[in-house]
């Protein structure tokens, strides 16, 4: 497997240039949701001429190519990410956005030039392949949650098992980490609001204030993630929006809160949400308001399969050796639509190390979904090789 390894990382080295262009042209133009149609354009473009079997989302702009080796073997699907973010960019680049109030904040771009990449090196390989590959080119991740309309649309049929790399510039250029079991948070939000009974700031005995409210209401939900959810079972409770009140001699009649929980477990996401409503309840009542509570579920927890974990581990340790492999202690609390494809079928997600070279420390580096976020493209040859080890390890293992 060493010469095999060896062979797969020079011709992803060989693949970069055109991929850089992809990833570059893509960048140029960022598109944000679930229509996508210049970026749909220059993937289906990008594998014109690899004899695969593409077909196009009808309720999105998602792309799906099957690279069919043996068509009586097994699936095994890679997927890729293809939206913007609603933001400004802020990187100085040549290639920066052209789209205002768009930007390839969270590597996207990089995701499908990956792909393409992968997608032509495993061509060049169709008739040692025991199975099919299908890339999957999904719009729509960064809260429009693609995925649930790809696999309404049978993304997943026939498919045995899903891969996907995201990149992480706090991470050494080149270098895979994972974990197995829930990898990523679920991200769910809540929208309270305190209605009491307004009136003049100076005769609060005649109005009914929602604003003493409301702030207990946030103190109760720290203290709810500190003495009511398990340690070992985290969650996070963030309150973003507090909004009430027009000047200061006005009792306003409501007060709103928002925020959002993050949990690593369905049952700790249930007993948060319940947490909330009982002290919404409460609270409200205390203060003689009527209370108003909305929870918006949003992606489940990525769980990653520990056979799939495994097998992804070794097969990136082939490409990039062991020692830059790394196991996550703990999960993240940022959330995937890619959950949703691992809830149905056992897979694993990777993060992809892509520090900028001029910067030493990865943790100095800026953010996914910073303004100033940058890559190394370099690093993309080791994301186009990984996916193809993966995809080529897990064909010969599982074929009957």
């Amino acid at each position: 497997m060493i010469d095999e390894a060896r062979t797969i990382i020079d011709r992803s080295k060989e693949l970069l240039p055109d991929l850089v262009d992809l990833r570059r042209a893509i960048h140029l133009e960022p598109e944000i949701g679930l229509n996508l149609p210049s970026t749909q354009a220059k993937i289906v473009e990008a594998l014109s001429d690899l004899d695969l079997e593409i077909t196009l989302g009808e309720s999105t702009t998602s792309v799906t190519a099957d690279l069919v080796g043996d068509p009586e073997g097994p699936t095994v699907l890679l997927r890729g990410d293809m939206d913007a973010l609603p933001m400004p960019e802020d990187t100085g680049l040549d290639f920066a956005s052209t789209n205002e109030g768009a930007m390839h904040a969270c590597g996207h771009d990089s995701h499908v030039a990956m792909l393409v990449g992968a997608a032509r090196l495993l061509a060049a390989e169709r008739g040692s392949l025991p199975g099919r590959v299908r890339f999957m080119f999904q719009p729509g991740e960064e809260g429009f949650g693609g995925a649930e309309y790809m696999i309404r649309e049978g993304v997943l049929e026939g498919v045995d098992s899903a891969f996907a790399l995201h990149i992480t510039p706090n991470a050494p250029s080149g270098w895979l980490t994972v974990k197995s079991g829930p990898m990523m948070a679920s991200a769910d939000t809540f929208h309270a609001v305190f209605r009491g009974k307004g009136g003049h700031a100076s005769m609060p005995h005649f109005a009914v204030d929602p604003i003493p409210g409301a702030c207990e209401f946030v103190s109760a939900l720290h203290s709810l993630v500190t003495r009511r959810v398990d340690v070992f079972d985290p969650a996070v409770v963030t309150v973003a929006h507090i909004e009430s009140g027009t000047t200061t001699n006005v009792i306003p009649e409501t007060a709103l809160v928002e925020g959002t929980f993050r949990t690593v477990s369905e049952a700790t996401r249930a007993s948060v949400a319940r947490g909330i409503e009982r002290l919404l309840t409460g609270i409200s009542a205390a203060h003689e308001c009527e209370g108003e509570l909305e929870i918006r579920y949003g992606y489940p927890v990525t769980v990653n399969d520990p056979s799939a974990t495994q097998l992804m581990a070794e097969a990136a340790a082939e490409i990039i050796g062991e020692d830059h492999v790394v196991w996550m202690p703990a999960p993240v609390m940022g959330a995937e639509d890619f959950s949703y494809v691992l809830q149905r079928v056992p897979g694993a997600m990777a993060f992809l190390g892509v520090c900028p070279p001029e910067i030493t420390d990865p943790n100095q580096a800026p953010a996914c979904h910073s303004n100033k976020m940058l890559l190394d493209e370099a690093a993309m040859a080791t994301g186009v090789a990984v996916h193809a080890n993966v995809a080529r390890t897990w064909l010969h293992r599982h074929v009957s």
